[in-house]
């Protein structure tokens, strides 16, 4: 029998009963460390965003409108927003995380009947809504270094949508993340986005690395600025990571050697031996690209180098 010497029973209970007092310590700190993260997720939620918006001029042209309706359909909008702008459901994940767009039209619930020039840039471009409080899932940083051009004709088509019913955003945020938030582990759309870049200058539609390179910003919110992909920030937990699309190990563009199953994927979801890409992939966008598009944004990959 073995013995534990200068310990007897009391030696033993009294060891017990601190280390249960540090577990209760331990767990009180802890909590009082959650609670404080998330009030400083509400706190964050309500702050004001001050930034620096520079009117683009409403467009009302035919071209423009033409324009602006592919981009509403090949830039995510329709697929947040509805073809109709009248909002809908984002995510409604079982993690308690929801997310509903607001009504984008002039009719009951609208949130932009208001809107001047400005309000349209500093919501779609900067992620702050026109009371200057910041945006958690609008994908800013897609917009952010749109053309003035492309920006003004998007914006044309939207206020060209007929008045319809529907509400304003709704987001609810489980505790975990509205901690994660708070502490800046998660970030919103006005936190990711370099407000004093200049939008980037017109560039000529064209099949070429160029263009490609201005398209490819539509990417960058879940893939990264280089494509190296990996986790999507304040995605929910069972979305999985974003492929690598920059040249490397383990990059998924080894599977597209010619523009045309880069495209045919882009439109079906589907890779080229008939396996299926994950449907957290906006497909419903990016089956509205055109040719000219797809070939650009593949060009562009392709002038990447590996690391």
């Amino acid at each position: 029998m073995l013995s534990c010497p200068g310990m007897g029973g009391n030696g033993i209970r009294r060891t017990l009963k601190a280390l249960a007092w540090s577990a209760a310590v331990a767990a009180l700190a802890a909590a009082a460390l959650f609670t404080g993260a998330v009030w400083l997720g509400d706190r964050k939620a309500a702050r004001e965003v001050d930034v620096r918006v520079v009117p683009v001029p409403f467009a009302k042209d035919a071209a423009s409108l033409r324009l602006g309706r592919y981009l509403f359909e090949a830039r995510g909008c329709a697929q947040c927003h509805a073809a109709d702008g009248h909002g809908l459901v984002v995510v409604d994940d079982a993690t308690g995380l929801y997310v509903k767009s607001p009504n984008i039209t002039t009719g009951p619930g609208g949130v932009v009947a208001g809107y001047s020039e400005a309000d349209w840039v500093r919501t779609v471009r900067h992620g702050v809504n026109a009371a200057g409080h910041a945006l958690f899932l609008m994908p800013s940083e897609d917009y952010n270094r749109m053309s003035d051009r492309d920006f003004a004709a998007l914006v044309a088509y939207a206020r060209s949508l007929p008045p319809v019913s529907g509400g304003s955003a709704e987001i609810r945020m489980p505790l975990a993340l509205k901690a994660l938030y708070g502490v800046g582990l998660v970030r919103d759309a006005a936190e990711k986005i370099d407000h004093r870049q200049p939008p980037a200058l017109a560039v000529a539609p064209a099949p070429n690395a160029r263009y490609g390179a201005y398209l490819i910003q539509m990417c960058v919110r879940c893939h990264r600025a280089d494509l190296s992909g990996g986790p999507v920030e304040g995605a929910p937990p069972g979305w999985p990571p974003a492929a690598r699309l920059a040249p490397g190990a383990g990059s998924a563009m080894e599977r597209y050697d010619t523009p045309q199953k880069f495209s045919a994927m882009m439109r079906s979801g589907k890779r080229p031996d008939g396996s299926a890409v994950s449907d957290v992939m906006p497909f419903a966008t990016f089956r509205n690209l055109d040719d000219t598009d797809l070939a650009a944004m593949y060009a562009y990959i392709a002038t990447l180098s590996t690391p």
